[in-house]
């Protein structure tokens, strides 16, 4: 277990990623459980108040998939499967150590870098970005 969590914050983290990347597939949804996970993980930059996923996902401006309907209902069995998985360690690249995702717009590449941190790749719809190795070294 890489983070302390309740049975609550379970169902918050399953709720998040499939309200941010349903459409993305499992896969998909495991990245923005490690995104999730990195930012209680990490005591750096805009993350040093974040040390729960309650704090991670409700942090303001962070995660626009808590207005959607999809974060609003009870998870799934599959999804707090998947979020147990993210839960126990398990880290899918791009994400393994990113903090930050975003859709760029449909035939659009991913920027560089996003709020000065450097592209750690792409899955589908969603690109990754990580801090540099001596900026967070909880992620690395």
């Amino acid at each position: 277990m890489l983070v302390n969590y309740t049975t609550k914050e379970l169902e918050l983290l399953a709720r998040i990623m499939r309200a941010e990347a349903l459409s993305e597939g499992d896969l998909g949804m495991l990245m923005v459980g490690n995104v999730v996970i990195n930012r209680v993980l990490a005591n750096c930059l805009t993350f040093t108040n974040v040390r729960s996923i309650t704090d991670a996902i409700y942090q303001a401006n962070q995660f626009s998939g808590i207005n959607s309907s999809l974060f609003q209902s009870s998870p799934t069995t599959k999804e707090k499967d998947l979020a147990k998985r993210v839960l126990r360690g398990e880290y899918f690249y791009p994400a393994t150590n990113a903090l930050w995702f975003y859709a760029p717009t449909t035939g659009s590449s991913c920027k560089n870098t996003w709020y000065g941190q450097n592209l750690a790749g792409r899955y589908k719809n969603h690109c990754f970005y990580r801090p540099d190795e001596g900026e967070c070294k909880e992620l690395y």
